[in-house]
């Protein structure tokens, strides 16, 4: 079904009505996955799709025909002009009158949604709370179910001064930020966590190793701490911002290294945009 541009805010999709405005869902999405949209260009949406696929067939989701119908009618229904950051989110689905949306007791209806919203501001470098939080997170490799725990730590460093904050294993290994995947570069190594440790497998965070094999540079995963990241130029990379250098460790003895690499490789990303697919 061929979707017109529709105001901002949340639609839920079904096979004969489409995209049609919706309630805000009452209880923690099961999937979601967002990106940036910029004048009807967008960067790895194929990656983003395969994404939230696999991840709404890991909890029991819409048949992988009707999951690509409602990813061709949201492809549709995104506008073409300006800058957008949708969400595309698969919901407990809870009617007046049904059971408590916080009992898991009884089987639950699912529904596919678009969440349509504007960007916020893009930023060009990110300040971030020095001290290590304990990951809140109960499925830290599916997108969606943790989202309100994430935003709680997000308030918190914001309350110390600084716009994100870095999650980090019992063992005090760094996993990710709250909204970001982390690199940082040891010498002209670029690292990440290694994959073992329990981080969301990130579109942007593959787009960027994917360059830099191509280009002959190493890249290698490595266990460190926050304190090991002092001196290092570190990076927070999101399909929203893209790569953000940290300038700033709020709150710690930690000093951010020049960010040298970053401007580079933050327009890369812009060129790397392509148009969304015609209607």
């Amino acid at each position: 079904m061929t979707q017109p541009v529709i105001a901002q805010g949340l639609l839920a999709w079904s096979p004969s009505r489409g995209l049609t405005p919706a309630a805000e869902a009452t209880a923690p999405l099961l999937v979601a996955d967002s990106w940036l949209v910029r004048d009807g260009r967008v960067r790895g949406l194929e990656r983003h799709r395969e994404r939230f696929l696999r991840s709404c067939g890991e909890v029991g989701g819409p048949p992988l025909r009707r999951l690509l119908e409602f990813w061709r009618d949201m492809t549709d229904a995104l506008p073409r002009t300006g800058e957008w950051f949708p969400r595309v989110e698969l919901a407990p689905e809870f009617r007046t009158g049904t059971a408590d949306p916080e009992s898991h007791a009884s089987p639950r209806a699912l529904e596919l949604h678009l969440l349509l919203r504007h960007a916020p501001p893009l930023g060009t470098d990110v300040r971030v709370w020095a001290a290590g939080q304990s990951d809140p997170r109960a499925v830290p490799r599916r997108k969606g179910p943790d989202l309100g725990a994430l935003a709680r730590v997000r308030e918190r460093a914001s309350g110390a001064g600084a716009e994100e904050a870095v999650l980090v294993a019992p063992s005090g290994a760094v996993l990710e930020a709250a909204t970001a995947s982390v690199l940082w570069w040891e010498d002209d190594t670029l690292c990440l966590p290694p994959p073992r440790l329990p981080v969301l497998p990130g579109v942007t965070v593959a787009l960027i190793q994917d360059r830099a094999r191509r280009e002959g540079l190493r890249v290698d995963h490595r266990e460190r701490t926050v304190a090991e990241l002092d001196g290092r130029e570190v990076w927070l990379v999101n399909a929203l911002h893209g790569i953000r250098p940290v300038t700033g460790w709020i709150g710690g003895p930690l000093e951010a290294a020049p960010a040298r690499r970053a401007p580079e490789w933050r327009a890369w990303l812009d060129d790397i945009m392509e148009p969304l697919p015609e209607k």
